[in-house]
């Protein structure tokens, strides 16, 4: 099994209500996106998307290639995303850290309170070094939000002279996250 390029793996597994702000490791940019998605039936919104994050369905809804060795997120799980077309196309290895599923009351509603999503961290190839959290969020007032979080650093001297444009690639793909990620939620 290959071996993560950061050792500062996990701060991205913050279950609710952990906060976002703070607390990452030193060195890395960070950057925490939080967008609040209106919702009829926020328990429906909030299964469907956490459901959507974890079947890679967000990334996919975003644009990426999405190649993995499972239809799910789950601890262990390598995952390629892909971002460009053709020889152009970027490549993105990485390995899930944490999952979490939607936690339902017996009825079948998800419980306000809550984040699902997942959460991984970056392998040998990836043009970044760091992690990537995802999650829905249902909170303790039944609001529902999309949550993504980022801590990296260049993975190359190359991409440290990128960086820039690395930044504005990452910035469109948030941008992307959140379009798909209401589309998600509209779904449930």
């Amino acid at each position: 099994m290959e071996q993560f390029t950061y050792q500062e793996q996990g701060a991205t597994d913050r279950p609710y209500p952990a906060s976002l702000d703070g607390g990452w490791p030193p060195g890395y940019t960070v950057m925490v996106e939080t967008h609040e998605i209106s919702a009829e039936d926020p328990s429906a919104a909030f299964i469907a998307l956490t459901e959507g994050i974890l079947a890679w369905d967000l990334h996919r809804g975003a644009g990426l290639t999405m190649e993995s060795d499972a239809d799910r997120a789950a601890p262990g799980v390598q995952v390629t995303s892909g971002l460009g077309v053709g020889p152009a196309r970027i490549k993105a290895p990485c390995r899930v850290l944490w999952a979490r599923d939607p936690q339902l009351d017996g009825a079948g509603r998800a419980v306000p309170g809550q984040r699902g999503g997942f959460g991984y961290g970056t392998l040998p190839g990836h043009p970044v070094r760091g992690e990537e959290g995802f999650y829905a969020e249902l909170t303790a007032d039944n609001r529902v939000l999309f949550i993504c979080s980022a801590y990296s650093v260049p993975a190359s001297a190359l991409y440290r002279l990128a960086a820039p444009v690395t930044r504005l690639g990452q910035r469109y793909v948030l941008t992307r996250y959140a379009k798909a990620a209401e589309a998600l939620a509209a779904g449930g």
